[in-house]
């Protein structure tokens, strides 16, 4: 671009304006509303990564309360043959409560695909995908706790407010549909965290995460509020949104630059924009009774996170950037085990297994990264008679697409399943790793604020090379 803020042959563009313009790009961006130009800028125009990406959008598959890495993709015999044993090695000097001896699994393990990968039969439909996914059995994190662990892997902090993962992916890429948010979160819990682990905490409004429902809210009855006016013709909003304009023109004129103000404006130019949008995104009535039936929008037992799945592929398809669906809060088994990771498990099986499928038949699964799990793992040592306990120390997530190595295994727990013992994957390394599929070098992924340079990683992580195809 001219380095020139204006000349005699070049009319000044409204991109050099908002460089220029000491009152900031939110009343311009208001002033947009009435010409698609105008809309073109903004702080979620699309913008480069800093190297080829491999991917172009994320989807989050978040399993709230901790599944069972022994219970589903981490099979070990030796559990099996030594149940009911104590612990050959100590357990964590830090521990949620008071666990006992080891505990088989429940559930019986078969190996699948021409990857061999190992998987329990609570998964029927997904078994037949893993040559698809890519395995990462030894995560591990820094805390116990929901709360804390929830933050930790949503924005890469346990112990401070900072910007989630979706801010940060859209504040670095902005977003690929000027009409849509560059970061939406289906169902969210309102637990353990809520609003903070889709907040964009110091980084401008216009990245937080946008939610459709909240967990206790039925998926179709989860829609993205006040997005049909039937009261005001579009001329009179317009006409109402210019004398906004101009007032807060005025003030930012006075006042000067106001980061909230401006977010408020562009929430204000983006959810006028969303009212030819939303509405059509959100309605199924086109989708075909196959495709319905491949998400499990057909069985009452897997209809409500079918659709939430759905709806991603649907959201991902028109360009978010960061889509997060959540199954909440159902794994935290301290207690019937059996019972409930079956129903959990059954719940979404085939849902996420027809959204692999049908990403995979539509192009989208080569430039989509999909990350499944939860905020930690669980124990191989029982928590009363069919329970275990909270285990961040290792534990298995898994990915799919988006430039991931597929049908590959990386990592290893101890015989028993309870720590990371090769080749060890920390949160802030599965972040880094997941910016850099998308062109985005984590350590040059930076924001100032109070005086330092933040980054989702902080100051750690790594990239997990090996996994990269």
């Amino acid at each position: 671009m001219n380095p020139h803020w204006a000349t005699s042959d070049r009319p000044l563009t409204r991109r050099d304006l908002l460089r220029r313009s000491g009152a900031g790009f939110g009343a311009l961006a208001l002033a947009g509303l009435l010409g698609a130009e105008s809309r073109a800028a903004g702080p979620l125009a699309p913008r480069r990564s800093h190297f080829p990406a491999r991917a172009k959008r994320v989807l989050f598959l978040f399993m709230h309360g901790g599944p069972s890495q022994v219970d589903t993709f981490d099979y070990k015999p030796r559990l099996e043959r030594d149940d009911g044993k104590p612990l050959p090695f100590p357990k964590p000097r830090v521990v949620s409560s008071e666990t006992g001896n080891l505990l088989r699994s429940p559930f019986t393990f078969k190996q699948y695909g021409k990857s061999g990968a190992w998987v329990s039969e609570l998964f029927p439909h997904l078994s037949t995908c893993v040559d698809d996914l890519c395995f990462l059995h030894s995560m591990h994190g820094s805390n116990s706790r929901h709360g804390g662990a929830l933050l930790e892997l949503h924005t890469g902090s346990d112990t401070f407010v900072r910007p989630a993962m979706g801010s940060w992916i859209a504040y670095g890429l902005g977003s690929e549909n000027e009409n849509l948010p560059g970061f939406i979160t289906i169902c969210p819990t309102l637990t353990h965290g809520g609003v903070n682990n889709w907040s964009s905490a110091f980084l401008p409004a216009a990245y937080q995460g946008t939610p459709i429902g909240t967990a206790s809210v039925p998926a179709e009855q989860a829609r993205i509020p006040f997005i049909e006016n039937t009261e005001t013709p579009r001329p009179l909003q317009k006409a109402e949104l210019e004398l906004l304009r101009e007032m807060n023109q005025e003030h930012l004129t006075k006042a000067g630059p106001d980061q909230a103000l401006e977010g408020r404006i562009a929430s204000f130019e983006l959810a006028f924009r969303m009212q030819r949008t939303a509405p059509e995104l959100q309605d199924l009535s086109g989708e075909t009774r196959q495709t319905l039936a491949l998400y499990g929008l057909d069985d009452p037992r897997t209809k409500n996170f079918g659709r939430q799945c759905l709806m991603a592929r649907r959201f991902a398809e028109r360009g978010v950037r960061f889509v997060q669906v959540t199954h909440s809060y159902k794994w935290d088994q301290h207690g019937n085990l059996k019972k409930d990771h079956a129903s959990n498990a059954f719940e979404v099986d085939r849902p996420i297994a027809g959204l692999l499928k049908d990403l995979k038949r539509r192009g989208l699964l080569s430039d989509t990264l999909v990350l499944w799990g939860g905020e930690f793992g669980r124990t191989p040592v029982a928590q009363g008679r069919d329970g275990r306990d909270h285990n961040p120390h290792g534990y298995t997530m898994w990915l799919a697409g988006g430039g991931v190595k597929a049908g590959h295994h990386h990592g290893r727990t101890d015989d028993y399943g309870y720590y990371a013992v090769e080749d060890k994957v920390h949160v802030h390394d599965l972040h880094a790793t997941i910016l850099h599929l998308l062109g985005l070098d984590h350590t040059k992924l930076t924001y100032r604020h109070a005086g330092r340079d933040f980054r989702l990683t902080d100051v750690h992580g790594n990239v997990v090379k090996e996994i990269l195809a």
